[in-house]
């Protein structure tokens, strides 16, 4: 027989294949709101992001802060680095979405988080060769 697929509370599917993490964050945002398609797939990009960083946590946390490199150097453990540069995506992806912070119920205006549509130039104004 096959599995009823689970549903959050406005009917979508969620997602399988998230962690804990990723489930939590899902249901925190896709019960609470109405997204669009393109916003559901933002909200499961930072659900997976949040499921690595989980991961990078755990890696980082078996080790030390430093490793040596091919060359004998101390640098940073790679788990740091790409567990930073997770993070930073995260935000990022999280304030695509506009969710409000706060006490506030309405979705807060675009902020610098992501650049406007690129539009095409009219032909007179690409520069003639």
């Amino acid at each position: 027989m096959a599995r009823k697929p689970v549903t959050d509370a406005h009917g979508n599917p969620v997602p399988e294949g998230l962690d804990a993490s990723g489930d939590k964050l899902w249901r925190s945002v896709a019960d609470v709101f109405e997204l669009d398609f393109h916003e559901q797939l933002l909200l499961l990009q930072a659900c997976r992001c949040a499921d690595r960083l989980d991961r990078l946590a755990e890696e980082a946390a078996g080790g030390s802060v430093t490793v040596t490199n091919f060359k004998g150097d101390q640098v940073a453990h790679p788990a740091m680095v790409e567990s930073r540069q997770q993070s930073i995506v995260l935000s990022r992806l999280l304030a695509s979405l506009r969710m409000p912070s706060g006490e506030s119920e309405d979705r807060p205006q675009r902020r610098g988080a992501s650049r406007a549509p690129y539009r095409p130039r009219p032909l007179s104004a690409v520069p003639s060769a």
